[in-house]
Order: structure tokens, then sequence, then C-alpha cells
């Protein structure tokens, strides 16, 4: 249990929890591959993301409250503050699982309207966090070597893009449907461009010094979430066109998206083999379990998002064969990681100081 004092170092990242749980009810609810059980799993874990959502925001706040120095300083720590862009991306994860699993349950226009309040919260609040990093990366490449986590901050633009897609139809014909996907193409742009350049200098630091830390290897994963949920945006938007502009532009969107997916794709599947071989030497050398394990999670649940998305727009059957193996991994990886991270929540070696 998270008494009062254990909150003084509760940390942004604790909401890897509430995305990596998040996204494998989104991911196994739009699986294109019908596997037995899959709706009975996509709902548990859509209420499990529910609940831990809901715990985690009451017990930040009170750290915030009650621990308000600790709060600060990790705010305006340049290893912390990058973590802050988990909180929309929670936000946003439990939303789309809303609209995709909560709607089998709860009356549509409710689940629907939850689902867009959470969209537009996790919104603000990815832009927020994009717009602070933007301000502080001068001053933070000054003080601090460029790793992955730096793209936490402007990933959740990313994820309002391709999670806005599938509430393009539940909005009126017409202008509003167009305003809607214009602005997730805009988000979809702007995330892409940041992030690039983010990647960039990250990529410069890996030539130039070498990879992390050992024990924070593991977020070598963080950049496949941006591939993949830049897949599942591009070719979820392009079969939303469809529903809100014209026949011409909808088809020149479409094949943007297949296009876009057949790139980043083969992308994804060369960094996948590259992150694996890495970690499995991380683990021979004695990686050990810290929280940063959670990176692992959601990067993999986006591929697998990204890969569905890909097939089901293109009809094709290796992404959907694909979207299904990954998930199968994510769901390994999650049983792992829930395991150590609920036997060090017992044992209150967590949360500990960052």
């Amino acid at each position: 249990m998270l008494t009062a004092p254990r909150l003084a170092h509760l940390t942004p990242n604790w909401f890897a929890v509430v995305m990596g749980t998040g996204i494998i009810a989104v991911a196994t609810s739009s699986l294109p591959v019908n596997l037995p059980g899959r709706r009975g799993i996509a709902l548990m874990f859509w209420i499990l993301a529910v609940a831990l959502l809901a715990v985690l925001v009451t017990a930040f706040a009170v750290h915030w409250i009650r621990h308000t120095e600790h709060a600060r300083d990790y705010a305006r720590s340049t290893t912390m503050f990058p973590f802050y862009g988990a909180l929309p991306m929670a936000v946003l994860t439990v939303g789309a699982g809303t609209a995709a699993v909560g709607s089998t349950v709860l009356p549509a226009g409710l689940a629907f309207a939850v689902a867009g309040t959470l969209w537009a919260i996790g919104t603000i609040g990815g832009l927020a966090t994009s717009a602070v990093m933007a301000t502080r990366l001068r001053a933070v490449a000054d003080r601090g070597t460029p790793v992955p986590a730096w793209l936490m901050p402007v990933v959740p633009p990313m994820v309002s893009a391709a999670t806005g897609a599938a509430l393009v139809t539940h909005l009126p014909e017409g202008p509003a449907r167009a305003a809607m996907l214009a602005g997730c193409y805009a988000l979809f742009t702007l995330a892409l461009v940041f992030a690039l350049f983010i990647v960039a200098l990250i990529a410069a630091e890996f030539r130039d010094g070498g990879l992390p830390p050992l024990q924070a290897l593991p977020t070598m994963w963080i950049p496949l979430g941006i591939v993949g949920q830049s897949i599942a945006a591009a070719n979820n938007l392009g079969t939303a066109a469809g529903h809100a502009v014209g026949h011409d532009t909808a088809t020149a969107l479409h094949l943007f998206g297949l296009g876009y997916g057949l790139l980043m794709g083969t992308v994804m599947i060369v960094v996948i083999a590259a992150v694996c071989v890495l970690t499995a030497r991380a683990f021979r050398q004695g990686l050990t379990f810290t929280m940063s394990w959670w990176s692992f999670i959601f990067p993999v649940g986006a591929c697998a998002v990204g890969m569905g998305a890909f097939g089901v727009a293109g009809d094709f059957e290796i992404p959907r064969l694909l979207s299904a193996g990954l998930l199968g991994a994510l769901v390994v990886a999650w049983c792992v990681v829930a395991v150590h991270t609920a036997h060090r929540l017992r044992t209150r070696a967590l949360p500990a100081p960052a």
C-alpha cells in the first residue's frame, strides 16, 4: 500500500505502468487476427488500466500537495522531467481503450464521450509537455547527455493523432470531422518533426559517447513508441479520411498511410532486431530490475497497434501476423515486469528516491 510518506518519491515515470497496461487493451481489441478470448483479455486490461490511472492520479496529487519540494525538484530535474510525458500518454491510452473496449460494455454514447474527454485532456497535456521540452531543450542539452527518455514529452501528440482517428466518425458530418482530421494530421507532423530532431541528437551521442549505462539500457526501446504510433496514426487517419473529406483527398491520404507504413515498418523491424540483441547482451551482463523495464512494454504495444492498423488498411497478411506476434510477446513481457513491480511494492523497495 502507498502510504503518504512513501509518496514522497512517486515520480512521473510510474504512469508508464498505465501506458503499458492500457496499450494491451488497445492492441488486443484492434488485433486483426481472430484469437479466442481476446475480447475478455482486452476488457480485463482496460479495467485494470482505468483502476491504475485513478490510483496514480490520486497518489500523484497527494505527492504534489504533501511533498511539494520533492515534486518541484523532480519537475526541474533534467533526468526526471521527460517522464512527465508519460502522464498525458497514460490518459490518452485509457481514452483509446475506453473507445475500443469500454464501448462494448458501456452505452456507446457514454463511452465515446468519456473517450473524447480523455483525448482532449491528454492532447492538451501532451502539447504542454512538448512545449516545455522545446523551451528547455537547449538548457537540458547543456546540462545532460541526450538519452532516449527525451522522446517521452514529445510522443504524446503522436498518440493523440493515432487515437483521435477513432473519434472522427463520432463527430457530426461536415466541418467538424474535417477539422478533427486536420488537427490530428497537425499533431502527427508536430510530433514526427520534433521526434526526428531528438532522435538525431541521441544518435549523435551514441556515436560519440556509446550506449546508455547498463541499468538504463531498457530505455533504448522508447524510440519504437514513436515508430509504432506514427504507423498507427498514418493508417488510422488514412482510413478515417474516407468519412471526413472528398474522395481524391481521402485516397491520397490512404496511400500516404500505406507508403509510410511500409517505410517505417521496415525501420521498426530493423530497430526491434537491434534492441533485442542489445537487451539480451545487457541481461548477460547482469541487468537487474528497475522501473526502466516498463520501457519494454508500451513501445512494443505501439508497434503491435501500428502493424495491425497497417495490415487492415492495406489488407496485408504479414503485418497482421506480425501484430499478433508482437502482442503475444507484449503480454509475456508485461507479466514479467508487473510481477517484479508488485514484489518491490510489497517489500517497500518502491517507490524509491530517483
